[in-house]
């Protein structure tokens, strides 16, 4: 939960009582101000959840890029002990290299994404 979110859920708090006391004096105004607060605190809360999903997402495909990332380094640093030994072209090694991190990381982006639309249903 973030600040936002604590902010919405006050406010919203705070438009509930202020509608109740409106009710309870009879003043429309005072009602009207507290729906107001109230409607104010929960845009202000789902703003605040949604940019808790943000980060949440952010920091798993940074996570999921640099594992791919260092899988890809790893692979070159195979390839390129294999050009220094001798076997196989350093370009096809390269192009390996590359093609793996590719697969890899789409792969996990795949895993992600489904993950994400179970979570959704």
């Amino acid at each position: 939960m973030n600040f936002d979110e604590i902010k919405g859920k006050v406010e919203s708090g705070f438009g509930k009582v202020e509608s109740a006391v409106g009710g309870a004096i009879g003043s429309e105004n005072l009602k009207n101000a507290g729906a107001e607060d109230q409607l104010k605190g929960a845009a202000k809360e789902t703003w605040g959840g949604a940019k808790d999903a943000v980060h949440s997402t952010a920091e798993t495909v940074h996570d999921k890029a640099v594992d791919t990332l260092d899988s890809a380094n790893y692979e070159a640093g195979k390839a390129q002990g294999h050009v220094e030994s001798g076997t196989g072209t350093f370009r096809d090694k390269v192009v390996a290299s590359v093609d793996h991190a590719k697969n890899s990381f789409n792969e996990k982006v795949d895993d992600y994404k489904a993950e994400q639309a179970v979570k959704r249903d």
